[in-house]
This record gives structure tokens, C-alpha cells and sequence, in this order.
């Protein structure tokens, strides 16, 4: 992995930290403790007060019931609408620590949709550089009957753990979002198309 640097910083169309709402709420989220503790409240933020949008609310509720809705994508969305799927919240997790000076990129699982084989899909979640760890995968998925992801470094607690053929960690810290998941976000109409067109990759 490439040593954190300016990039792993920087506000952009998605991760628009420079916006008022996600400023605003960095600067309340890191105005006292250490760099660890900064991390671990932007984390619970994002993971505990943004809905996932294909959760209905109930315990093990994923990626079945909502059918309709807003689709979001830039963190400022994803803070405005307090709901997003893995991508869009790891928007805002990036947007918040980036505000902070803390560098933050992207990581992606590949999937099995239906945890039995193909058809796979993308799921996102967040590189952090942590003093004393390095880079450190968090997951702000947001917690279900059978998901829970917590902030125990050097511990890595992700949401999913790949066992399938054809499913993958990607090892690699991305900058900003891959193309194919923004365009995912921002072709849906609604929830139910975005469900229905999740974003696979292969490098």
C-alpha cells in the first residue's frame, strides 16, 4: 500500500468536505481528543446515524424490503438525507476525516448477492491511516442481524467476510470512489433500480 499523502486529504465533487453541513459536523466531531479518538466518533457517527438505505429499520433487514427512495452519493447528500448504502456512507466517512486532517480512502469487497454464488456485487468501505496501525480498513455499513462492525485496531471488523469463489478483498487504498459506483449512484432513479444495477468490478 502507498504511504498516506495530500490526495488522501483532498475535498471533491463526492467527497465534498468543504461543503457547510459535513464542515460543520467534522468540526464537531474532532474538536477535542486524539487522532484515535477523532476516528473512532466519526465512525460511530456514520455507522449508528446514517440509515442504510436498503435496511427497513427491523433486525436483519438487508437488502430486502425498500423499494423506493432517494439514491445519494456525495457525503453532503448522504448528511442531508441521513441514509445511504455502503458507498455513500463511506463517502461521508471519508468526507469527515479528510475535514480532519486525517487521510481516508476506499476499499471494496466483491460479493455474492444472495451468499450463494453469481451474480456478485461491489461492497464499499474505507481505508484510514492510523497513527501507530497504518492503513486500516474500517466498515460504516451500519449494523443488522448478522452484521457488526466496531473500531478495535488492530482488529479488522468488516461487515463481510468473502468464502465464495469469485469473492475478494481488494488489498488496494483507493483515492476517491471507483467511476463504476458513482455512476451506479447517480444513473439510479430510485432505490428499487439501484438494486437492481449494483456495481460489479474485477481488476
Amino acid at each position: 500500500m502507498s504511504p498516506p499523502s495530500a490526495i488522501h486529504l483532498a475535498s471533491s465533487a463526492v467527497v465534498d468536505w468543504h461543503s457547510p453541513g459535513v464542515s460543520a459536523l467534522a468540526r464537531r466531531l474532532g474538536s477535542a481528543g486524539t487522532q484515535l479518538q477523532v476516528v473512532k466518533r466519526c465512525f460511530l457517527w456514520v455507522r449508528d446515524r446514517v440509515r442504510h438505505s436498503f435496511d427497513d429499520g427491523g433486525p436483519g433487514q438487508t437488502f430486502t424490503t425498500t423499494t423506493a427512495g432517494s439514491v445519494t452519493c456525495a457525503a453532503s447528500e448522504v448528511l442531508e438525507q441521513r441514509s445511504g448504502i455502503c458507498f455513500a456512507k463511506s463517502h461521508l466517512l471519508a468526507a469527515l476525516l479528510r475535514a480532519n486532517g486525517i487521510p481516508a480512502g476506499f476499499g471494496y469487497q466483491r460479493l455474492s448477492i444472495d451468499d450463494s454464488g453469481p451474480p456478485f456485487a461491489l461492497h464499499g468501505f474505507n481505508w484510514v491511516a492510523l497513527p501507530g496501525f497504518g492503513w486500516h480498513p474500517l466498515d460504516a455499513r451500519g449494523d443488522c442481524e448478522g452484521v457488526a462492525t466496531r473500531f478495535e485496531p488492530p482488529a479488522i471488523v468488516l461487515a463481510y467476510t468473502p468464502h465464495l469463489p469469485g469473492e475478494h478483498t481488494n488489498p488496494q487504498v483507493f483515492t476517491e470512489p471507483l467511476p463504476e459506483v458513482v455512476a451506479a449512484l447517480r444513473s439510479a432513479p430510485d432505490l428499487a433500480a439501484l438494486r437492481a444495477s449494483l456495481p460489479d468490478w474485477r481488476p
